[in-house]
C-alpha cells in the first residue's frame, strides 16, 4: 500500500512552505544563538530548494539582516558550512550527478530509498551564498571585520608530514663524512603552515565549477578521473574547437558566474568618494591573485561566448522565432543562452574597470603625464585584454559586436512599434566596446582602418538617438559621446568621413549625403531635442564635430544649416550667461567654422553661405557686453509677460471667430512673441535630468537667422512701433546687476562683467570675420543682380570658387582634443556599470533588491504591479501559485 509521504516526493512545496513558517526553519537562524556546524538543521540548506527562484523567495534579506543583529555567529556559520559544503561535493566521486539523476532519484522515491542529487546540492550551495553576501556587504559597509575574520582570516596547522614534505630537498649534495658522524642537533621547532583563507578556497572553487566536465563543460573532454578540465568554452580567441554546450551547461555557468559577481558587487557597498582609495577584497583577490593559467582561461571563454552570440542566436530556434514580429509578447520565460552572454559581458566589465588600491594603472613616465597602462600585478585580466595583438582575434571582437548592434538596430528599423524585443545586453556590449578601444592600441588601430569603423559608430549614435529621450538611459548616451569622442581624435577616422555610411540605420535617424553629414544631423538631434536634459554631453559632442571638422567636404545644405543653429543658439544670451561653462561651447563651434574656412572653403559652399546669411549674429558676438546680455533676456521675459496677459485677457472675454481681421492681427503677434521667448520659455519650463548640470532647455530655431532678430520683419511697422515703446518703458530704470545678481541659469550662476571679458576676448572670431568682411558685399550683390529664385544656386556656385589665401591667416596645425581619465570619471564610469547589472539584476531574483547601495543612487518608481512570467517566476511550487493567486485577485479588484 502507497502512502504520499515525504519520502515520495509528491508534496515538496510543503517542505518550503515549512522552511517559511516552521520555528526550525529561517526563524531559527536569529532566534537561536550558537546553532553548531554539525546541527541537522544545516542540511536543508542545501537538499531543500529545487531552484534560484525558491532560494531567493523563500530567504529574504530582511531574514539574513535580522540574524546578523540577533545571531551574527549563525550567519558566519552558515557562510562556512555551505562553502565546506561546496568544496566537499567538488570534490565527491558523485558529482557532477548524470543528468537523468532527478528521474532516477524520482523512480527511488517508490522503493523507499533516497538518491542523492550532488549536482542540485552544489548549485544551492551556490544560491544560498549569492543571496547571503549583498546583505552582509550592506550591513558591513566599509567596516568590514565580520568579512575579514569569516572570509580572510587564515588559519595555522602544525603537522609532521607537512612539515616532512616541506623539508625535503629537491637536490641534495650529500657530504661523505656525514655517514661517520652521528652527531645530532637540536630539532628546530616546528613551522606552522598557513592554510589558505575561506575566501581563497570560496574563488578556487568557482574557477573550478566552470570548467567542471559533466556541469559547466562536457563529459565528453574529462581526462582520465580528472573532471576539472581548464578548457576555454566555446571557439574563437585562444582555441580553434569547440567543445559543444548545451541549455543545462548554460545555466549552471549562470549559476556559478552570477556567485562570482556577487562577491565582485562588495564595490556597490562603498560610497564613491572611498572607491578608488578602499579597494574590494574580493576583487582585489581575483585579478591579481587569480593565477595566469586561470585568468587567460576564464578571460578568453568570457570574451568568447559573449562574441559569439549573434552567431548562436542565428542558428538557433530561438533566433528563427526572433524575426517574427511580437514573438517575446507570445514565446515567454528566461532564455539560458541570453542570460549567459549578458552575465558574461558584466563579469568582463566589471573585471575590466577594476582600478582601485594597488590595482591602479601605473604611469608609463612618457612625456604625457596622462599616459598610464595596466600590469599583471595591477590588474591581470586588463592587462591581458591589452596584450592581444593577432588580427584574426581582432576581427572576432569586432565581428561580434558588430552582429549584437546589427540585432538591436533590426528592433529599431521596423515599421511596427515594439514588434521586436530588444538585446538584453547591448549596455553591456557599449560598456565593454569602450573598454576595449580604452586598453588595447591595437585594437583600435584595427577598427579604425576597417571598413565597419563607420558602420559602428553610427550604430552607436542611433542607439543615442533612441535612448535620449529616457533619463534612466542617459549615463549610456554620455557613454557613446565619450566614444566617439575617443574615436574622434584619430586621423583614420576623419579619412572615412567622405563616404556615406553603408549600414541599414533606422529611417527616422538616416539622412543623405557623406558619414559627415550623418555625424552632424545626429549631433544636432541630440542636442536639440532632448530639453536641455543631455547639457553635460555637448562638450565632448561639439569637440567630436571640431576634431571631424579638417574633414569636412561638401556637406550638404541641412548640415550647413544646422552647423550654424548650434552657434546661433549657443550664443543667444539666455543659455550664454547661464553656466560659467556654456561659453566654451561657442569657442569649440567657431573652431569648426575656422578649421573648414582654413582647410577645405571651396569645398564647403554650403557652410560658407550658412555663416554668411547669420552674419549679424557673428558680429553682435563680437561686442557682447553683460549688460547688453542682460537687457536682451529682460525684453524676452517682458514680451512672455506682455503674451501671458494678453491671452488672460482673451480668455476672460466673449469668444471671438479666429477668421476676426483684429484676431488674425492678434495671432501675428502671438507669433511674433513665440520666437523670441523660444530659449526663454524651455528654460524656465524644464530643468536638466543629471544632477551635476542643470541648464535651461535650447530650443533651436528652423532657420540660421531666425534667432538674429527678435522681432518678425512680417510685423507691421506700427506694431512694432508699439511693442518697442512699451519695452523701452519698462526698461527705463532697470537695475541690471539686481538682474545678474538674481541668476540667469537655474544653479545659481552669477555672471559678471569681468568674466564676459575673460571669454569674450579670447573667441577666435578673426577668421570668421575677415571671411563675413571679405564676401558678404560680393554675395550681396550678387543677391541684387540676379533673379530671386536662381540667386541661392548661383552664390553657393560662385562659393565654391572663391580662394582666400591672400585675406586668410596659414592654417594651425591639427590638435585635436582626445578623452582624458580622471579619478571622477573612473568612480563614474564604475558607478555607471554597477547600476546597469543592478538593474539587469532586478528581475527576475531581485539579487541585490532590499539592499542598501552606497555607490550609485537607487530610485524606485512607484507604478501598478502587473502579473508577468517574471514574477510568476520568483516564487516556486505551491508558494508560487499561491502568490500569484492572491496577486492576480488584487489585479482584478
Amino acid at each position: 500500500m502507497f502512502s504520499l509521504s515525504t519520502p515520495f516526493r509528491l508534496l515538496p512545496d510543503a517542505d518550503k512552505l515549512s522552511f517559511r513558517s516552521s520555528p526550525n526553519g529561517i526563524a531559527k537562524l536569529a532566534a537561536v544563538r550558537n546553532i553548531p556546524e554539525s546541527d541537522k538543521y544545516w542540511e536543508q540548506y542545501t537538499i531543500l530548494f529545487d531552484s534560484a527562484s525558491d532560494v531567493f523567495s523563500l530567504i529574504t534579506p530582511h531574514d539574513i539582516r535580522r540574524a546578523l543583529l540577533d545571531a551574527p555567529e549563525n550567519v558566519a556559520t552558515l557562510i562556512r558550512v555551505t562553502s565546506t559544503r561546496l568544496f566537499t561535493l567538488i570534490s565527491d566521486h558523485t558529482f557532477p550527478a548524470p543528468t537523468n539523476a532527478s528521474v532516477a532519484a524520482f523512480a527511488s522515491s517508490f522503493t523507499g530509498s533516497t538518491e542523492r542529487n550532488t549536482t542540485r546540492e552544489v548549485l544551492n550551495c551556490l544560491r544560498i551564498l549569492q543571496r547571503v553576501f549583498p546583505v552582509v556587504f550592506e550591513v558591513e559597509g566599509e567596516g568590514n571585520a565580520f568579512e575579514l575574520d569569516v572570509l580572510w582570516k587564515k588559519g595555522e596547522v602544525v603537522e609532521d608530514s607537512v612539515e616532512a614534505a616541506s623539508q625535503t630537498p629537491q637536490f641534495v649534495i650529500e657530504d661523505e663524512d656525514d655517514s661517520d658522524t652521528e652527531t645530532k642537533e637540536p630539532s628546530p621547532p616546528k613551522a606552522k603552515q598557513q592554510l589558505p583563507s575561506l575566501g581563497e578556497r570560496l574563488f578556487s572553487s568557482i574557477i573550478d565549477l566552470l570548467f567542471c566536465c559533466g556541469f559547466t563543460l562536457p563529459s565528453k573532454i574529462q581526462v582520465d578521473h580528472h573532471k576539472i578540465n581548464y578548457v576555454i568554452w566555446e571557439k574563437g580567441i585562444g582555441s580553434t574547437t569547440d567543445p559543444g554546450s548545451s541549455h543545462a551547461y548554460d545555466n549552471n555557468k549562470t549559476e556559478v558566474l552570477r556567485l562570482l559577481l556577487v562577491l565582485l558587487s562588495r564595490q556597490i557597498y562603498i560610497p564613491p568618494s572611498a572607491l578608488l582609495s578602499t579597494p574590494s577584497l574580493y576583487t582585489l583577490h581575483v585579478v591579481q591573485k587569480t593565477p595566469r593559467r586561470d585568468v587567460l582561461t576564464l578571460l578568453c571563454s568570457l570574451l568568447n561566448t559573449a562574441m559569439n552570440s549573434s552567431l548562436a542566436t542565428a542558428t538557433s530556434v530561438a533566433g528563427m522565432a526572433g524575426k517574427l514580429p511580437y514573438n517575446h509578447l507570445v514565446f515567454k520565460g528566461e532564455d539560458p543562452r541570453s542570460n549567459l552572454v549578458g552575465i558574461c559581458l558584466q563579469v568582463l566589465c566589471v573585471l575590466l574597470d577594476f582600478q582601485s588600491g594597488s590595482a591602479r594603472d601605473k604611469s608609463l613616465g612618457d612625456e604625457d603625464a596622462n599616459l598610464s597602462a595596466p600590469t599583471a600585478r595591477t590588474n591581470a585580466f586588463r592587462y591581458f585584454l591589452m596584450k592581444l595583438h593577432r588580427t584574426q582575434d581582432f576581427a572576432f571582437i569586432l565581428d561580434g559586436i558588430m552582429g549584437i548592434l546589427e540585432q538591436q538596430m533590426g528592433t529599431m528599423n521596423i515599421i511596427l512599434p515594439g514588434a521586436r524585443k530588444s538585446i538584453p545586453y547591448i549596455n553591456e556590449t557599449i560598456l565593454f566596446f569602450w573598454k576595449i578601444v580604452e586598453l588595447n592600441k591595437k585594437f583600435r588601430t584595427f577598427l579604425l582602418e576597417s571598413d565597419k569603423c563607420m558602420d559602428l559608430v553610427s550604430y552607436l549614435l542611433c542607439y543615442a538617438l533612441e535612448i535620449k529621450d529616457r533619463p534612466q538611459q542617459h549615463g549610456l548616451c554620455r557613454t557613446i559621446s565619450y566614444i566617439v569622442q575617443t574615436l574622434s581624435a584619430e586621423a583614420n577616422f576623419g579619412a572615412k568621413l567622405t563616404k556615406p555610411v553603408k549600414a541599414q540605420l533606422p529611417a527616422k535617424w538616416n539622412s543623405p549625403g557623406t558619414a559627415a553629414d550623418f555625424m552632424i544631423n545626429a549631433v544636432y538631434a541630440i542636442v536639440a531635442t532632448t530639453s536641455g536634459a543631455l547639457t553635460s554631453l555637448y562638450p565632448a559632442l561639439i569637440i567630436v564635430l571640431s576634431n571631424l571638422a579638417p574633414y569636412f567636404k561638401n556637406l550638404t545644405v541641412t548640415a550647413s544649416t544646422r552647423l550654424v543653429q548650434l552657434f546661433t543658439s549657443f550664443s543667444n544670451p539666455l543659455f550664454l550667461l547661464a553656466d560659467e561653462g556654456h561659453p566654451r561651447l561657442l569657442f569649440f563651434m567657431l573652431e569648426i567654422f575656422n578649421t573648414v574656412i582654413l582647410h577645405n572653403l571651396s569645398a564647403n559652399p554650403n557652410v560658407i553661405y550658412s555663416i554668411l546669411s547669420a552674419h549679424k549674429t557673428f558680429e553682435d558676438l563680437g561686442t557682447f557686453t553683460l549688460s547688453g546680455g542682460l537687457r536682451e533676456i529682460r525684453r524676452v521675459q517682458l514680451a512672455k509677460e506682455e503674451q501671458a496677459r494678453k491671452a488672460d485677457v482673451k480668455g476672460k472675454g466673449p469668444r471671438v471667430d479666429d477668421s476676426q481681421p483684429h484676431e488674425e492681427k492678434a495671432k501675428l503677434l502671438r507669433t511674433e512673441s513665440e520666437t523670441a521667448l523660444a530659449l526663454s520659455e524651455s528654460a524656465e519650463s524644464q530643468t536638466g535630468s543629471e544632477p551635476e548640470v542643470q541648464d535651461p532647455e535650447m530650443v533651436l530655431p528652423t532657420s540660421p537667422t531666425s534667432d538674429t532678430m527678435p522681432a518678425s520683419t512680417s510685423t507691421s511697422e506700427k506694431a512694432r512701433g508699439k511693442m518697442r515703446a512699451r519695452r523701452s518703458q519698462s526698461l527705463e530704470g532697470i537695475n541690471l546687476d539686481r538682474v545678474a545678481a538674481a541668476g540667469v541659469g537655474r544653479n545659481g550662476f552669477v555672471p559678471t562683467q569681468e568674466w564676459v571679458t575673460s571669454w569674450q576676448q579670447g573667441l577666435p572670431l578673426d577668421c570668421v570675420m575677415l571671411l563675413i568682411s571679405e564676401l558678404l558685399p560680393k554675395v550681396q550683390e550678387l543677391q541684387a543682380s540676379r533673379h530671386r529664385t536662381t540667386s541661392t544656386s548661383a552664390i553657393v556656385e560662385f562659393l565654391g570658387t572663391i580662394n582666400l589665401q591672400h585675406v586668410l591667416p596659414p592654417a594651425p596645425p591639427l590638435a585635436p582634443r582626445r578623452f582624458l581619465w580622471s579619478d571622477s570619471s573612473v568612480v563614474w564610469l564604475t558607478s555607471l556599470i554597477w547600476g546597469e547589472i543592478y538593474v539587469r539584476g532586478m528581475t527576475p531574483l531581485g539579487i541585490w533588491n532590499g539592499t542598501g547601495v552606497r555607490l550609485f543612487y537607487v530610485k524606485h518608481a512607484v507604478q501598478q504591479r502587473q502579473l508577468t512570467d517574471a514574477v510568476s517566476n520568483v516564487v516556486g511550487g505551491l508558494l508560487s501559485r499561491r502568490s500569484n493567486s492572491e496577486a492576480g485577485r488584487q489585479s482584478r479588484s
